[in-house]
């Protein structure tokens, strides 16, 4: 049995990991490819390395991530916690499917520039991704 971790932003999937405003947690029988049970919960506030640690003591084992600084993906590691970058699409339940069914497509790559940086999610007069802290 694992658990997929998916961010949420208004119910549809966030690609910005750190801006998710709830997680979706899937139970999964792995051996089965089978979704036994899906949870939407309320992260607590976003700082240096909670989501990591929240995840964790939720079970969760596996993280479909849009982008995510390596640093971040390094404190999931050290979780035991398996994260999948580069992930893109917006129903968090076909993600999952995607994912069972070994056709997900991700690219991989991390979120290189965490200075923090105008990746796109904000408008320009919110101050880019400023409102985060570091490392999602």
């Amino acid at each position: 049995m694992i658990t997929i971790a998916v961010p949420l932003m208004g119910g549809s999937f966030s690609d910005h990991f750190g801006g998710a405003d709830a997680f979706a947690l899937y139970s999964v029988d792995e051996a089965r490819r089978t979704v036994n049970g899906r949870q939407v919960l309320v992260p607590p506030e976003h700082g240096h390395g909670v989501y990591p640690m929240w995840l964790r003591q939720l079970g969760a084992t596996v993280v479909l991530a849009g982008g995510m600084g390596p640093r971040a993906t390094g404190m999931f590691a050290q979780h035991g916690i398996q994260v999948v970058l580069g992930v893109q699409g917006n129903d968090p339940d076909a993600l999952v499917r995607s994912y069972l069914d070994e056709t997900l497509v991700a690219s991989g790559e991390p979120c290189h520039d965490h200075s923090f940086h105008d990746c796109g999610h904000h408008a320009p007069r919110e101050g880019g991704c400023g409102n985060h802290h570091h490392d999602d």
